[in-house]
């Protein structure tokens, strides 16, 4: 609170005056912003906690100038909404006499000609009504993608395949996408009960932040070995064991990911933990999601680009085995498909702006990317549908004999 103390006190007689302020923590669920009067198509949030001043023992009350006071924001501000400094009137949030005077996305200052109880409230749009029939597909295409990279996780660990097939890039992309897809899930379900507990809301966001991105870490690293196996199509095991191990792809899958989220926590330490446990949209902290997965989008693009030159050149000039040149063009296909798939639903969320059919596809195509990765690398693998019709045979012949 900033206020002409001095001014105050040389207006009355005795040249003296005392100024009590007090913040009220919890007022703010009590003085609900319902009380201020709009439109039905409007939503009042309180954004400051509620905070109350007087002149105590002071013969003259008036003010010499208006008197200032900085509310930090308690929630994420919308750069949509309009923000009003209010006071309360016996029975209702009013204006009068009151003022913004400057605002950012952390705090707002408001200058008042009298002292009250006051408190900051943002006035936005009332958002549309949640579609019954879009969350009940939202909660099935994510279960069943969420079945799907179970059925791939097993698929990669239990099945035997050939020596040259390196899955490690394959398994941690689906632990990490699973992870993220059933931590969103279990979140949206249960919103009503986490959000409300902001620091639980922040770091549920800054784990979803961490696992979709080490998801896109792993695509890249996935590339990167692919480009590795065509530049050096005839020792490619050899230089595997030496450079590329398992533990140190693990060390980079996942290091870079977290590296980022530090970085991130460090530059805006509320960016965590919007209305729906993700990163808030203010001060543009999107971007240490979009920035990171539009670099690596691009990466992959080159690096498939040169994937297909080196592929084309090297192919003409080595003297290899038929099957082992099929198996290079396969693996080429199926991770450019995976890349696609794993990509494309991301670049498709930057433009549904509202659009339910842009809004439906996202997403379907975002929570089946298990049910792709299971049908690209498992069913439609000659050697793995072999060992499925073996396991089924096997389970049959069980099943009968009891």
């Amino acid at each position: 609170m900033d206020m002409d103390l001095i001014g105050i006190a040389k207006n009355n007689n005795d040249r003296s005056a005392a100024v009590g302020f007090m913040s009220f923590n919890t007022m703010e669920n009590l003085l609900k912003p319902d009380f201020f009067n709009t439109s039905n198509h409007q939503i009042k949030t309180m954004m400051s906690t509620v905070i109350s001043a007087t002149l105590p023992k002071t013969t003259n009350t008036t003010l010499t100038k208006p008197v200032n006071f900085t509310f930090r924001h308690i929630r994420e501000f919308d750069p949509s909404g309009s923000l009003s400094c209010v006071y309360w009137n016996i029975s209702e949030w009013i204006v009068d006499g009151c003022s913004v005077l400057k605002t950012n996305s952390s705090y707002t200052v408001c200058s008042c000609v009298h002292l009250s109880t006051f408190a900051l409230i943002m006035q936005t749009s009332r958002p549309p009504e949640s579609d019954p029939l879009l969350e009940l597909l939202n909660l099935v295409c994510v279960i069943v993608g969420l079945v799907f990279f179970t059925l791939a996780l097993l698929t990669f660990a239990l099945c035997q395949w050939s020596p040259g097939v390196n899955n490690v890039a394959r398994i941690n992309i689906c632990i990490s996408l699973l992870l993220a897809h059933l931590l969103f899930l279990l979140t949206q379900q249960f919103l009503s009960l986490i959000w409300p507990q902001q620091v639980s809301c922040a770091v549920i966001s800054g784990l979803l932040h961490f696992l979709f991105l080490s998801g896109f870490v792993w695509m890249f690293i996935e590339a990167v070995l692919l480009f590795i196996c065509v530049k050096n199509l005839s020792q490619i095991s050899s230089k595997k064991r030496e450079v590329l191990s398992s533990g140190f792809l693990c060390v980079i899958g996942y290091v870079v990911a977290l590296g980022v989220v530090c970085v991130s926590i460090g530059l805006v330490p509320d960016g965590y933990g919007s209305e729906h446990c993700w990163i808030k949209h203010d001060k543009g902290f999107i971007w240490s999601f979009l920035g990171p997965v539009c670099a690596i989008l691009t990466m992959n693009m080159i690096l498939f680009i040169s994937i297909i030159i080196t592929m084309n050149s090297t192919l003409t000039k080595l003297n290899a085995e038929v099957s082992q040149i099929k198996q290079t063009k396969i693996m080429v296909f199926k991770t450019l498909v995976q890349f696609v798939v794993l990509g494309c639903p991301w670049i498709l969320g930057f433009f549904t702006n509202g659009s339910k059919v842009l809004e439906i596809l996202f997403l379907i195509l975002n929570s089946q990317q298990g049910t792709f990765i299971f049908l690209i690398y498992c069913v439609l693998n000659n050697e793995v549908r072999q060992q499925y019709r073996k396991f089924f045979r096997c389970l049959y012949s069980g099943h009968k004999k009891h």
